[in-house]
């Protein structure tokens, strides 16, 4: 028989060990900037570069951090099951800690786009946007990230991941913001579903969830333990 597949949501909660801003808990500003100037296709009609520096500030910050245990524990249970992670988040933590199947829902600091063609996509790792860089087709570079307004173009290839799922495992995230938050009602019906997050979850139906309400660290640490004795 294959491996059981889990399917992985992971948010802001799980980079936040490692020590990355949340947007979320910070009032709306991020490092002293409006997350809505900074975070919006607005702000970047606005003031482009005022959003290229503030992501070439993120991606400094991120490339800096170093992968949790939550990250760690995540990427050890491929060694017993077919596992798949749908993040909310823009850092490559899940990568560099060792998972290698990683859908990103909000896009990737360390790639960058053209403003006019969104499938002209390049690696640049930590390195920064400036004005003027522009892409292989002439246009400006703009940091390959959904923005507050704009589409979220995964959407759909995560639901059908979601729904492929033997068990559904919901780390770090709120569950409060579409469409992400919709995801979850793509998932088989009974199933075993696990969520780790240290308050109450803003679930509208609990019904049939495992809380273990700890920091994603020792939550998700705890909780592949128990998979990994059960599965073997």
């Amino acid at each position: 028989m294959p491996d059981p597949k889990i399917v992985v949501i992971s948010g802001a909660g799980i980079s936040a060990e490692s020590g990355l801003s949340t947007f979320r808990d910070s009032g709306g500003l991020w490092e002293g900037y409006d997350v809505n100037e900074v975070a919006s296709i607005q702000g970047w009609n606005k003031d482009p570069e005022n959003v290229l520096e503030f992501y070439n500030l993120r991606r400094k910050q991120a490339a800096e951090a170093k992968p949790n245990a939550a990250h760690k524990a995540l990427a050890d249970l491929e060694d017993h099951f077919n596992v798949s992670v749908v993040t909310q988040n823009v850092d490559d933590l899940h990568e560099r800690a060792g998972s290698t199947q990683v859908l990103h829902l909000h896009g990737e600091l360390t790639k960058a786009r053209s403003v006019e063609d969104e499938s002209v996509v390049i690696d640049i790792g930590a390195d920064p946007i400036k004005w003027g860089d522009t892409a292989e087709d002439g246009a400006q570079l703009r940091p390959h990230v959904v923005w507050f307004g704009e589409i979220v173009p995964m959407i759909e290839p995560a639901a059908i991941e979601v729904s492929t799922a033997d068990i559904l495992i919901v780390v770090g995230t709120s569950l409060v913001v579409y469409p992400a938050a919709g995801l979850i009602d793509y998932a088989k019906t009974h199933i075993p579903k696990y969520i780790i997050d240290p308050s109450d979850p803003q679930l509208y139906d609990f019904d049939g969830w495992e809380h273990y309400k700890e920091n994603a660290g020792t939550g998700v640490k705890k909780l592949a333990d128990k998979l990994i004795k059960e599965h073997t």
